[in-house]
């Protein structure tokens, strides 16, 4: 999360929280937009450490540091990109989707709920959120499953709840988007929870 950017958290399942804060003129990472990195076994262990040892300016926690930023600059960026809109009428179909991400009206059917055309709308997609109606609908619904995935809900559910016309169509485009399948993932947190 870049310095002066406007955000908010919110947990989803089981969760132990550990915050690394930076002054704002290290800037180890170059972003210009909050993003997601995997945190690998090893970050993971030095996130922990970090945040768990004595907060001094001793040589020791200066080399923890050291670790953990080399570390974190090493880590991949996660395809989780769902950005917000700013005008009225993209504002209020985004709010259309979130409330039902299974929907799968088309842009003009959902057009007309808000009173904006199709075209009107695939522009406005594509200036503010820099990213197409489609992308950002399965961007939505990739959110949309983390979170059911976080709170122990099965793979078959989360594919129709996300609406996704079968589990092998959403484990394929979930496997595409995270390198591994919804399966994996939740182990791997599970995994991740318990410390092994």
């Amino acid at each position: 999360m870049p310095a002066g950017a406007v955000h908010a958290h919110q947990a989803h399942g089981t969760l132990e929280l550990h915050l690394v804060g930076l002054p704002a003129t290290d800037h180890p990472l170059g972003l210009d937009e909050p993003t997601v990195l995997a945190v690998g076994p090893l970050l993971r262990e030095l996130i922990l450490a970090y945040t768990r040892a004595p907060h001094d300016d001793s040589p020791e926690r200066g080399r923890l540091r050291a670790v953990l930023l080399d570390q974190l600059r090493a880590s991949p960026q996660q395809p989780v990109h769902l950005p917000a809109p700013r005008s009225p009428r993209l504002t209020a179909l985004c709010d259309l989707l979130r409330a039902d991400p299974a929907s799968n009206r088309t842009l003009a059917a959902l057009g007309r709920r808000i009173g904006a055309s199709d075209r009107t709308l695939s522009r406005l997609f594509r200036d503010e959120l820099g990213m197409t109606f489609p992308q950002w609908r399965t961007q939505l619904r990739l959110y949309h499953a983390l979170v059911l995935l976080a709170e122990g809900t099965p793979v078959t559910t989360v594919a129709h709840l996300c609406g996704w016309a079968s589990a092998s169509a959403f484990i394929d485009v979930f496997r595409r988007a995270f390198g591994h399948t919804p399966g994996a993932h939740m182990s791997q947190a599970v995994a991740t929870e318990t410390g092994r």
